[in-house]
């Protein structure tokens, strides 16, 4: 999957962490790729072309990048931290576990089934063998530290006497699975190509949060 008629511009990985550290360059350069990987499809789009979309040249690009899968995940990355941000809020704003995870669990759901990150899951699982840094970072910055985000939360929680958890990232990831449930899998898979709406995110989150009260809530005194 990468591009090896184009080679890189030398430079050791020391160089590449000193002369790519210009904020500015690589979120022009992110925002480049941006264009080119919606509008052309990850195997479609070429180091090239995002080059040029970025108004760099290719020299530079492979400073900042080293290839186009590397690329491809820190756009990802990028563009997961824009979107979860209203999560974020929910769990550190709000002392009510139900409505604090049920926000939670509508904005990942929908943030996993969007377009760009359904291609981000499917690349990185294609490359993880050959690339086992990258499949490693792209689990602990997503699925990993979204399910720590939940713990610290349950936490806080079980500590308020409002849940009854022994194992809180173990909850934490049980949570994030019943919220993809019939809606995550079919669309890596392509089985379904469009993104669930917002009733069936809803429905689905719903269920996954009555079923987690049912196991961690805690239980009225007779």
């Amino acid at each position: 999957m990468s591009e090896s008629s184009e080679s890189p511009v030398k430079t050791g990985p020391r160089n590449r962490r000193i002369a790519g550290t210009d904020p500015d360059k690589r979120r022009q350069i992110l925002d480049g790729a941006l264009h080119i990987f919606t509008s052309r499809g990850f195997d479609a789009a070429s180091m090239s072309d995002i080059a040029a979309a970025a108004n760099v040249s290719k020299g530079t690009l492979y400073v900042y990048f080293e290839d186009k899968e590397h690329l491809f995940v820190a756009l990802i990355q990028r563009e997961r931290e824009a979107q979860k941000r209203g999560a974020i809020e929910a769990l550190n704003e709000d002392s009510d576990p139900v409505r604090a995870l049920t926000t939670f669990g509508r904005c990942i759901v929908r943030m996993i089934n969007g377009d760009l990150a359904v291609s981000a899951h499917r690349v990185v699982i294609g490359v993880a063998e050959r690339m086992p840094d990258l499949g490693r970072g792209f689990y602990e910055n997503g699925p990993m530290l979204g399910s720590k985000l939940i713990a610290g939360y349950l936490d806080r929680m079980v500590a308020e006497g409002k849940l009854a958890i022994d194992d809180t990232y173990l909850a934490a990831v049980q949570f994030l699975d019943l919220c993809q449930s019939t809606l995550t899998r079919p669309r890596l898979f392509n089985a379904v190509r469009t993104a669930p709406s917002d009733e069936e995110i809803e429905r689905v989150v719903a269920s996954a949060m009555a079923m987690f009260m049912a196991r961690y809530g805690v239980k009225p005194q007779d």
